[in-house]
């Protein structure tokens, strides 16, 4: 795939610029047009543009309202035809004794749909909040992208962190289903991720769901009712999603300014601030700024560390 959004040169630099600072809309809405929408944005000028519209008073800011996507399918669905076997990601496991997972594109899709038929299963609709609290697995890029397909609104909570933040966080996102691992690996370390999020549920009237990943093996209890395997759950779910060979799960569709994902603060100053990207302008500038940042080609392999 190549990007006619691309910058190649100083002068090119020079000429996007200016173009993005005098007439935002025009620039925003080229790139745009490179990415798959169910529904296209009204294009217009001034307060009646349905591109940008802007008020920092309330403050509020809207990108190509009106327009309709999934995010999903851009990431996955509209690269099956031609990447299909290739890698979309690889996984570098924290134990030089585990094997690297190599994920193509036909199986990120196989497995997102599974992840997405599982949500629903387990009662996740549009909107809904999910926590997702699983450490530094394939299985984690799945759920991210399975509650996106569904429409739900997911918040990855960083591994490390205790179970009163987890609470917090859990109430201030008025979360009702939580997907976790038994245990992660960080280091040299065990890190008991299921203990961790009972604990956070003492009180908890919310939560109606625990859906929990087996990384580590380490005993946990299960909450009869609320508390199911993600192995079960999936082998539930492909039967659902695959038939003759053939995998398929609706993208449900998402107005270009709701909700995608909630990603909090780590709250050392006070109360923890959860920061909400929407759908459509995430999708955009992300893309717009790895592609230019990093001049991304073709087959190049991104290699990150980050948490």
């Amino acid at each position: 795939m190549s990007y006619p959004f691309q910058i190649t040169s100083l002068e090119q630099y020079e000429r996007d610029y200016q173009q993005s600072i005098q007439a935002p809309e025009a620039f925003w809405s080229n790139v745009a047009d490179h990415f798959q929408w169910k529904k296209k944005w009204t294009p217009g000028t001034g307060e009646e543009s349905r591109i940008l519209n802007w008020n920092f008073r309330e403050p509020k800011v809207e990108w190509f309202k009106g327009a309709k996507l999934n995010i999903t399918e851009n990431c996955i669905d509209r690269h099956l035809p031609t990447l299909g076997e290739k890698p979309a990601f690889i996984w570098e496991p924290n134990g030089p004794d585990e094997r690297v997972r190599v994920v193509t594109y036909n199986r990120l899709h196989k497995r997102v749909c599974q992840v997405a038929q599982m949500l629903k299963n387990n009662g996740v609709k549009k909107g809904d909040r999910v926590c997702i609290y699983m450490g530094m697995v394939p299985e984690l890029v799945y759920a991210v992208l399975g509650c996106a397909r569904i429409g739900a609104i997911h918040s990855v909570i960083f591994g490390g962190f205790s179970a009163q933040s987890i609470a917090d966080r859990l109430y201030d996102a008025n979360a009702e289903f939580i997907i976790t691992c038994d245990g992660a690996y960080r280091g040299g370390k065990d890190i008991p991720l299921k203990s961790v999020i009972d604990d956070a549920l003492i009180g908890n009237r919310t939560v109606k769901k625990v859906i929990v990943y087996t990384r580590t093996r380490i005993p946990v209890s299960m909450i009869k009712g609320r508390d199911v395997w993600w192995e079960d759950e999936m082998d539930i779910a492909e039967e659902q999603v695959e038939k003759n060979g053939v995998v398929s799960f609706p993208a449900e569709e998402m107005d270009a300014e709701d909700p995608l994902f909630i990603l909090y603060t780590s709250g050392s100053t006070g109360k923890p601030k959860g920061v909400v990207h929407s759908c459509a302008g995430y999708m955009i500038w992300t893309t717009y700024t790895f592609v230019n940042v990093f001049q991304y080609k073709p087959g190049d392999i991104h290699f990150c560390t980050a948490d």
